[in-house]
């Protein structure tokens, strides 16, 4: 049987190994890219994202079982730092998520972030299109939880959650904005602690002015705020809840379809401005001295612009 039908097929190792292929960007992979993509379009998509200590891998635990007790197949996709030794996923994630393995239809796989700026590895999108085109219902993405603007989580996923502690309170002013603006859903967990009322309070009052300007629209979202201790599964259901119900809020808006415009279009602007460094960086080497050019500019015989211009020309690329 050929690799193709086995991926079709549902086999969890063609699966696996297709992954590595992707994650490993070997020679052809987009082809096969190209030719899963008529399956892909049926997964609906989670992220999950947060502060370090906010307890995101014990809620995807939780949530994960949660969605595997409605029969619903589930990839998760951790993101962790870069190892500085291996250059590889800690697999720190996996390791706490690991009673899931044995759960029927999850899929875990843990990828490094390899320095990227916005939480996400650099082929976690196509990694997200292969769990797609194999029929999981639900994908989950967990990033990397170090606080800062994670646009790339919304031009990933359908509904995002953005996870805080009561130890986060103090925080939140300071915050930077952009983490509390890409939440479609606010958890606080470990809402037993002394301060999670305080934290719930904080929040909903950071949020009113944004709950305002929905209400000025015809499909104004009501950003909610929900208390849950993952650890001891308490408020887990009432997640689950509000993740349907925002699922089921963009779908009759027509949000989810502009969504997916927007997915659509910045992907195929990533992939030719990819196409395009890769063509740059190969003519460099074939039509221009760089060496020769940098010392040009650095005795004032020459400027950065006006070469770039020129071996733009030179190269055919204008």
């Amino acid at each position: 049987m050929s690799f193709f039908k086995r991926f079709k097929n549902k086999d969890p190792v063609a699966l696996s190994k297709f992954i590595t292929f992707v994650e490993n960007q070997s020679k052809d992979y987009q082809k096969f890219l190209s030719r899963i993509y008529p399956l892909t379009g049926n997964a609906y998509r989670i992220g999950i994202t947060g502060p370090p200590g906010s307890g995101k891998s014990t809620l995807t635990d939780k949530l994960v079982k949660k969605l595997s007790s409605e029969d619903k197949s589930v990839g998760i996709v951790a993101v962790d730092p870069t190892s500085p030794f291996t250059g590889g996923a800690l697999l720190g994630d996996r390791i706490r998520m690991q009673t899931l393995l044995s759960l029927k239809d999850v899929f875990i796989r843990s990828m490094a972030s390899r320095g990227c700026s916005g939480g996400l590895a650099k082929t976690t999108k196509e990694v997200i299109l292969v769990l797609d085109a194999f029929g999981k219902d639900y994908i989950i993405i967990e990033t990397v939880g170090v606080g800062q603007v994670e646009l790339d989580v919304v031009d990933n996923c359908d509904t995002t959650l953005v996870v805080f502690t009561p130890e986060s309170g103090d925080a939140i002013q300071t915050m930077k904005a952009g983490l509390m603006e890409i939440a479609d859903i606010f958890v606080v967990n470990k809402s037993d602690r002394e301060g999670a009322t305080r934290l719930v309070c904080e929040l909903d009052s950071f949020l009113d002015l944004r709950r305002e300007k929905g209400k000025a629209s015809k499909d104004g979202w009501g950003f909610p705020v929900i208390s849950v201790q993952a650890t001891h599964n308490v408020g887990i259901d009432s997640l689950w809840e509000k993740i349907k119900q925002h699922k089921k809020f963009i779908q009759d808006n027509g949000i989810l379809e502009a969504k997916r415009k927007v997915q659509i279009r910045s992907e195929i602007k990533r992939l030719m401005e990819n196409r395009i460094k890769e063509i740059t960086e190969k003519r460099v080497d074939e039509y221009m001295d760089i060496e020769e050019t940098v010392k040009k500019v650095l005795a004032g015989e020459d400027d950065p612009y006006s070469a770039s211009e020129r071996f733009l020309k030179v190269a055919k690329l204008l």
